[in-house]
């Protein structure tokens, strides 16, 4: 079986990680600050750790402000509703995911102004359209790192410049690239990053979370929920610290106890390592691919300046059929359709058929490319 979803949950994880899981479920589960006895107390070493491991990828000089969430979509949610309101304008690019766009058309209908940047036919956006766009009631752009549909990068650290210039708050959703790409909130001027534990980080599913720069005044951001939190119980009022703020309920300890194994596989790696290597496939991949008749490759083809991630058609063929070849009959596992970005797919033209998406991780080899490629020449030609 050959596996080129990553883009939706990396698969598999490192043997780290399964290791991790095991171990907290077998000899700690503890529910950490909820208990002074020793099995609690291992449990909050392991989420203060985990933060601690998180800091170290991503340049953040305080660990706690490292907020956990569900996913990269809860955290995207904490800040567009926590911190927006009516008559608040944001700015965001055509290549956003719906974690970023149906959020936004909700905020919509309470008097928030959206204004959509339109990105090229390849997903390329222009950072000088961010800056024409500012108006005085800007209180924020969102942009993704990278598409999820094409891989195409995004100009964040120009975006990070813009946003700082003009005391406007930068959040980016970093759920292409978290742990597979490097990321530094200092120095392409973040203010915000939502990332993702299930993918690029190799944790466990249900796991992600908000990176708060300094530039940040928290109680300008309303928590989506409140309720216990193991701090200050005595009193009925919700902390305001954090990263108590935003983590009410008990945390998925045993999910952040992979997810803090996978981020120690990837710094004792080496993030630069996994991305060049991850760009050694995607060059391949789309060399390979730009050699079939009949096939169309998206984006912008700019293989530094993109995600391990490649969408593709077949002329005369729709994506869903191709997926099911490709499952069915060569045992390749692939995603297809509109990959949740609708607008994205406005964007390059392939609504609403969607594309077949290729997404490759540190795990996939060279062979794994020939193979797949042998596979689409087959079905672009009509061989079964």
């Amino acid at each position: 079986m050959i596996y080129f979803d990553n883009a939706a949950t990396s698969y598999p994880k490192p043997e780290e990680v399964l290791e991790a899981i095991i171990d907290f479920t077998n000899n700690i589960g503890g529910s950490p600050g909820r208990s002074g006895h020793r099995l609690s107390i291992e449990a909050a070493r392991i989420l203060y750790q985990c933060r601690e491991n998180l800091a170290e990828l991503f340049n953040v000089s305080d660990p706690l402000k490292i907020i956990f969430t569900l996913n990269a979509t809860e955290a995207i949610n904490l800040v567009l509703k926590g911190l927006l309101h009516r008559g608040d304008h944001v700015i965001t690019s055509s290549m956003e995911h719906n974690a970023v766009m149906r959020p936004l058309h909700e905020l919509e209908k309470n008097g928030v102004q959206v204004q959509v940047i339109p990105c090229t036919f390849d997903g390329v956006l222009n950072p000088e359209d961010i800056e024409r766009a500012i108006k005085k009631n800007t209180a924020l752009i969102v942009l993704n790192h990278a598409s999820n549909v094409t891989g195409t990068i995004l100009p964040i650290q120009c975006a990070g410049k813009i946003a700082r210039k003009n005391n406007i708050l930068f959040l980016v959703d970093a759920a292409q690239t978290a742990g597979s790409y490097p990321l530094d909130i200092e120095k392409n001027h973040i203010d915000l990053l939502a990332f993702t534990g299930h993918k690029g980080l190799f944790g466990p599913t249900g796991t992600g979370g908000l990176v708060i720069g300094e530039n940040v005044d928290i109680h300008k951001i309303t928590p989506l929920k409140t309720g216990g939190t193991g701090s200050r119980s005595e009193s009925e009022i919700h902390p305001d610290f954090l990263p108590d703020l935003y983590e009410s309920g008990t945390q998925n300890i045993a999910g952040i106890t992979g997810l803090n194994a996978g981020v120690r596989y990837i710094i004792e790696r080496g993030v630069e390592e996994i991305r060049e290597y991850e760009i050694s496939l995607t060059e391949k991949l789309i060399q390979g691919l730009k050699e079939i008749s009949g096939v169309t490759v998206y984006g912008n083809n700019g293989i530094g300046e993109q995600a391990a991630v490649v969408s593709f058609n077949i002329s005369n063929q729709s994506p869903s059929d191709i997926g099911l070849k490709l499952d069915e009959e060569y045992d390749i596992m692939c995603r297809v359709g509109l990959h949740c970005s609708p607008s994205a797919h406005r964007t390059i033209g392939t609504f609403p058929a969607g594309t077949v998406r290729f997404s490759m991780s540190i795990f996939n080899t060279v062979q794994e490319i020939e193979k797949a490629l042998m596979a689409v020449r087959r079905i672009a030609s009509g061989q079964q």
